[in-house]
């Protein structure tokens, strides 16, 4: 059973949703305050390395994703996504060398956040009438 371009759209609204979660929970597990562009520095380079490895792991194109591979497939872009989302924060921020353990931490909450939503959206974008 395969994805309809609806439900592809709407799962991208709440892969972006996820993305900004991910970012506010490592603020709020630093108790660190986002204001003032640290959370713009974070969010947009973790959307633009998701981006980059969902599309490339065919998650926003309803021909390849179907029910039973999206939940996988999420997981693998996010382990994918964070050392990138990790340099280009620090591209962003002109920083020295990425610390090892940021780009760890941010691929596992990435990947959990992303597996947890993308079968939360397999029920919500069920068809209607099939089990």
């Amino acid at each position: 059973m395969k994805w309809t371009i609806r439900a592809v759209l709407w799962t991208a609204v709440g892969d972006a949703l996820v993305l900004l979660g991910v970012s506010l929970a490592g603020f709020a597990t630093h108790q660190s305050n986002p204001a003032g562009g640290r959370l713009l520095a974070m969010v947009v380079p973790l959307l633009a390395a998701w981006g980059l490895t969902a599309f490339l792991g065919g998650l926003y194109q309803p021909g390849w994703v179907t029910w039973k591979s999206t939940a996988w497939r999420a997981v693998l872009a996010g382990i994918a996504a964070g050392p990138l989302a990790a340099v280009l924060r620090g591209l962003w921020l002109g920083s020295a060398p990425v610390i090892p353990v940021f780009a760890l931490v941010l691929s596992g909450t990435t990947a959990l956040g992303m597996g947890l939503w993308r079968i939360l959206a397999m029920w919500l974008f069920k068809p209607k009438g099939r089990a």
